[in-house]
């Protein structure tokens, strides 16, 4: 009879052991946010931005990495801001509320700034792989990060380019009015205009504009040398197509949101050689792991990388790392291994300054040439 006791006892002892041992070896899910323009004008570039989330998630799941002692399951959870500041505050709450580990996002400066406070007031990490407007990082959260160049190193680097390389003494500069876009143009002003050039006209439309005639037309008259404009693709190639319309002679320079394989398409045979773009960041060849990144990206998602899927895929891969550093996925235990990290991904060294801005920002000129973007020139 004793015996008998002394075996269930010894065998429910096994059992709860098992079930612990179990329990420490399940899976613990680790959900990332990811918010960008997933529809409306710009959806391409916000579901490039997203692929390349995914392809982290992928890839961080199959080397069943440990956080915790438990091997751990990552799930992207991905939100359409639809590139609306308001809208992106909803969605903010939403994974706030989702209980997310980590926010990647968002696409634009105009959506990531807003975003910003709701995430920082929860103590969840944010990294926007694509927003430059410098007051993403000058609000003072320290949950903000960014994996790119800002408007005030990217702005330069176009003023510079205009004046210096391709000569210009007399500029003229449009704008979307959005936060990215003006913001941008402020910076272009200045470096313009630090670098000896006269700034002739500044004008603007919005991120819907396609009919730019009557902005281009008050240009023409002022025989610009070189014609800027910050802001997209969509609205950048209809910008082109009639400027060129128009007979302007001058040369043209537009920001990162046009520096995409889309504006390739959309612009068609407005694109000459005397038309460049700026990109925040390093050209492909130049990342030392871009060659094999950008033939994964294309085989798992059958189209090119428009812009930023790299600095995506980075955010995610780096937020992964920190918390294995700090061996939690918990926000508050593992934000200072991620201010702090030292690494390296697709696109070259991370490492983040005091404000969250991602340290040695490079920008990269490109010249239209041949039926493609030209990198031609990194400037850091």
């Amino acid at each position: 009879m004793q015996s008998a006791v002394i075996r269930k006892i010894v065998k429910m002892s096994s059992i709860a052991l098992a079930l612990s041992v179990g329990a420490a070896n399940a899976d613990v899910v680790i959900k990332i946010g990811h918010a960008s323009a997933l529809s409306g004008p710009i959806a391409h570039v916000g579901k490039d931005n997203e692929y390349g989330a995914r392809l982290a998630i992928d890839d961080l799941n199959a080397k069943k990495i440990k956080i915790g002692g438990q091997v751990a399951k990552f799930e992207l959870i991905s939100e359409d801001d639809a590139a609306d500041p308001k809208l992106a505050v909803v969605v903010a709450q939403k994974l706030v509320d989702a209980k997310v580990s980590a926010v990647i996002g968002h696409l634009t400066s105009g959506t990531s700034i807003p975003a910003a406070k709701l995430y920082a007031d929860a103590g969840i990490p944010q990294i926007t792989p694509s927003a430059t407007n410098p007051k993403f990082t000058q609000q003072g959260f320290k949950t903000t990060f960014r994996m790119v160049a800002n408007d005030i190193q990217q702005g330069s680097a176009m003023g510079k380019f205009a004046v210096k390389d391709l000569k210009a003494k007399t500029v003229a500069i449009i704008d979307d009015r959005s936060a990215y876009g003006q913001g941008l143009a402020d910076e272009v002003e200045k470096a313009v205009k630090a670098s000896g050039a006269k700034v002739i006209a500044r004008e603007y439309g919005t991120d819907k504009t396609t009919d730019w005639m009557a902005v281009l037309t008050s240009i023409k008259g002022k025989k610009p040398d070189v014609v800027l404009y910050s802001g997209m693709d969509v609205t950048a190639a209809p910008q082109l197509q009639q400027l060129r319309r128009l007979g302007l002679t001058a040369k043209y320079v537009v920001s990162d949101g046009g520096c995409s394989s889309n504006m390739l398409k959309l612009a068609g045979n407005a694109l000459t050689k005397d038309v460049y773009c700026t990109e925040a960041g390093i050209p492909p060849e130049q990342m030392p792991q871009g060659k094999a990144f950008f033939q994964r990206f294309k085989q798992r998602f059958n189209v090119d990388v428009q812009i930023y899927a790299p600095y995506v895929y980075d955010s995610v891969m780096t937020v992964a790392q920190a918390m294995q550093a700090a061996n939690s996925s918990d926000p508050a235990k593992y934000l200072p291994k991620l201010a702090a990290i030292q690494t390296k991904g697709v696109t070259g060294n991370i490492a983040f300054d005091a404000k969250g801005d991602i340290q040695k920002a490079a920008v990269t000129v490109k010249q239209f040439d041949s039926g493609a973007w030209k990198a031609i020139a990194v400037v850091r």
